[in-house]
């Protein structure tokens, strides 16, 4: 789950890590409110869950309290279109009005999860507020990382090493080892899978302060944080992933016309290529899961079938714990619910087989039998 900035940067705020002073607004009135309150000249911020915001027009600066209104007015109700977001963007519903703040120089730092040591991995540079992907590609040598091993947690040699390599010497090292102690327990504390401050700045009068704020719960963890349940913001998700995310059904809303239902991760992305192979493209990956009922089989495929891209079906099922038969009367219940006549391609394998093509057999529905991924990739060729 993502946190918008200003959330974020609330949760900085109680671990002891320095923010600047601003205010969430919903309206042109507010923001020329705030921004008089700041001394006149403000930033304003777009709060939404992509980056890039910058190089979109979701960051501006308002050097007057009308200029903050009349900004904030172009802003607010608009589609922000970021490289991090579809064509259509993500609504601005809210903007983060702050003070100006006087900068020397800015830093990256960032925790998130290294697969390869199997541990959380800090990784820093002095090149903040640039794209970290820009800078990883260009000067690959300004990035350095600290893996962090979780039995001992991050060890104070670690930050003495890390402050070294970002050229920082006093107090102004023992202020930023503080922020990456700070970082690492609310990453632990808060069951994170991204923490991200881009750029942590140093300002003239050698205060460090987070200009930025990042922020991504693990999911899988979210039921021991009931009070960070509440700051997910909906409006920012895709309509069809915040309906399978509340089914707790895995699903990821792709580009695609071919509609895939599958049980079990692998066979997923094996069935991924076999529409990329019948020369079509995906429209989603789907993984209803092993115990999955007739209901939420159903409740699956309707999602499947609310989603305007999708021109054709393909139920690919492996029948063990989600018998056949169950994926088979779920499907027909979600086609008569959305009263659907959009081809049904279905290969299935396993418990209670010839009970579930009974099923679809004698429903009414548009359906092909496939008995291999080769035959599933020719029926979806046939229905185009």
């Amino acid at each position: 789950m993502k946190l918008h900035e200003h959330q974020a940067k609330q949760i900085f705020s109680q671990y002891g890590i320095n923010i600047p002073n601003g205010q969430v607004v919903s309206d042109a009135i507010s923001a020329k409110n705030t921004t008089e309150g700041l001394g006149g000249s403000a930033v304003l911020k777009a709060q939404v869950h992509a980056g890039g915001r910058g190089k979109a027009g979701g960051v501006k600066i308002a050097k007057t309290p009308l200029e903050a209104s009349e900004l904030a007015a172009s802003m607010l109700g608009q589609h922000l279109v970021t490289p991090q977001t579809d064509a259509s963007g993500v609504p601005v519903n809210s903007l983060l009005i702050e003070e100006l703040a006087d900068i020397r120089s800015e830093m990256y730092l960032a925790i998130t999860i290294d697969r390869d040591h199997r541990c959380p991995v800090m990784i820093i540079s002095k090149s903040g507020g640039m794209d970290i992907e820009e800078v990883a590609h260009n000067n690959p040598n300004d990035i350095h990382s600290e893996p962090i091993e979780p039995v001992l947690g991050l060890m104070p040699f670690q930050t003495r090493r890390m402050t070294r390599q970002l050229g920082l010497e006093g107090s102004i090292a023992r202020d930023t080892a503080h922020v990456m102690r700070a970082l690492y327990d609310i990453f632990v504390e808060n069951d994170c899978s991204l923490i991200e401050i881009n750029p942590l700045i140093i300002t003239k009068d050698n205060r460090i302060i987070a200009l930025d704020a990042k922020l991504d719960l693990e999911d899988d963890a979210l039921f021991r944080h009931q009070d960070l349940i509440s700051l997910r913001d909906r409006s920012q998700e895709d309509r069809l992933e915040a309906e399978a995310s509340d089914q707790d059904i895995a699903y990821v809303n792709l580009d695609g016309d071919v509609g895939c239902l599958v049980n079990g991760a692998g066979l997923a992305m094996a069935t991924l290529d076999v529409a990329n192979a019948a020369g079509a493209a995906p429209a989603n990956f789907l993984d209803v899961g092993g115990g999955a009922t007739d209901e939420k089989v159903a409740e699956a495929v309707s999602i499947i079938l609310s989603d305007p891209k999708v021109k054709r079906v393909l139920v690919n099922v492996f029948g063990g714990i989600l018998r056949c038969d169950v994926a088979a009367r779920g499907t027909v219940l979600a086609y008569q619910r959305m009263n659907s006549d959009l081809p049904l391609i279905v290969r299935m394998l396993g418990t209670n087989l010839e009970e579930g093509k009974d099923i679809l057999a004698k429903s009414g529905l548009n359906v092909t039998f496939a008995d291999t991924l080769t035959e599933a990739a020719q029926a979806i060729r046939e229905s185009q």
